[in-house]
């Protein structure tokens, strides 16, 4: 079959990228041909995949994404696909992949009622409707059960429509026979010498929470907040957190690096993952740190946060987020050798037998069929 996969940006450190990029791959081992419609690709691409760079301008961010998929609709017209697969919301899909928060929810509860008139509302809500409303056809792939409750209560999406995914854990972000080793090198290289790693790894850190664990390292009592380093990694712009960090006297122990493609050996080099995100459907860097052996610190507003309970690898926050609450859960892990290491065992045992690496197979089962 040709199958046509739709997103808007494609770069190789988000997490909604790299879910396309393996589904679009698993898809492709299996004998189809891939068709990729983007504004934008960073990064290498795959053997054989048909990029397509869609020419949409505008001054805002919806025009753009109408023209995308007004030129997208006309190419397919004289181009078709078997199957049309969306990692953004869009109409005209056969199957959309659930990378994104719904809108409808956010925009009831963390806006003001005016909100909903303005043009971005407007948009955002019809394309998100494209996917979930009752006349549409689209299967839906789903990576948390909250996500399809909370659609189905502005949609009333039928329950056929949804495919709950496991996670696609990349087997590469266990930990290695030889992980004592790759710790050692990641820390002498950055120069860490004793004391405490702490890790924040994702694109977008604001909606990641890298406020909170400023606020957080700051809050350590000096003897333990002296011994501390913060590493935080992602594909976005650092200065207002490079500025907050000297604001706070932590600019000497905060790196913001970019994104890179050696994840799995901050995650063997660090102490402990640090992740008080505000929302996040899942959460992939949840369990690719639980599989490495690194103890979590999260919010409950993860998707994939229980995961971490279920491992019991780390600390799951409440909501109502306090950050009072973070700061002493910080403490607490830091102070807690014993802890840690129990977090880490039952990590690496829970890496042996969970049901959480097949996310691409079964996504492509749902489309082919």
């Amino acid at each position: 079959m040709q199958i046509a996969f739709c997103l808007y940006k494609y770069f190789p450190f988000g997490g909604l990228q790299r879910d396309f990029l393996r589904i679009a791959l698993a898809c492709q081992e299996r004998g189809h041909a891939i068709r990729v419609y983007t504004l934008e690709w960073r990064g290498e691409l795959p053997a054989g995949f048909d990029l397509r760079l869609v020419p949409a301008r505008g001054l805002t961010n919806q025009r753009r994404y109408v023209r995308f998929t007004t030129w997208v609709s006309r190419h397919l017209a004289a181009h078709p696909a078997d199957r049309v697969v969306g990692f953004n919301k869009m109409p005209g899909l056969d199957v959309y992949f659930a990378a994104d928060p719904c809108f409808e929810d956010k925009a009831r509860t963390l806006r003001g009622p005016l909100y909903r008139w303005t043009g971005r509302y407007r948009h955002f809500a019809a394309y998100e409707r494209a996917v979930f409303g009752a006349h549409s056809q689209t299967a839906i792939l789903t990576l948390a059960p909250l996500q399809q409750r909370l659609f189905q209560k502005y949609y009333g999406t039928a329950d056929e429509r949804f495919h709950l995914l496991p996670p696609g854990i990349a087997r590469d972000r266990r930990a290695p026979p030889e992980a004592p080793e790759i710790r050692a090198a990641l820390r002498s290289e950055f120069g860490l010498h004793g004391g405490y790693l702490l890790l924040q790894v994702g694109s977008g850190f604001r909606t990641k929470g890298l406020d909170r664990s400023l606020k957080a390292l700051a809050s350590l009592p000096p003897a333990l907040g002296s011994r501390c380093r913060l590493m935080a990694i992602g594909d976005d712009d650092p200065r207002f957190f490079q500025g907050q960090a000297r604001l706070l006297g932590l600019a000497e122990r905060v790196s913001i690096l970019p994104g890179r493609a050696d994840i799995p050996r901050f995650l063997l080099g660090a102490d402990l993952l640090i992740h008080p995100a505000y929302n996040e459907t899942a959460g992939m860097v949840l369990l690719e740190a639980v599989v490495a052996g690194l103890p979590v610190l999260t919010t409950s507003a993860c998707g994939y946060a229980h995961y971490i309970a279920e491992a019991d690898a780390g600390v799951v926050l409440p909501e109502p987020f306090e950050q009072a609450a973070l700061d002493r859960a910080l403490r607490y892990m830091l102070n807690d050798e014993a802890a840690r290491r129990r977090w880490q065992a039952n990590g690496l045992a829970y890496a042996e037998h969970a049901d959480i690496y097949g996310n691409a197979e079964q996504a492509a089962d749902v489309i082919l069929r």
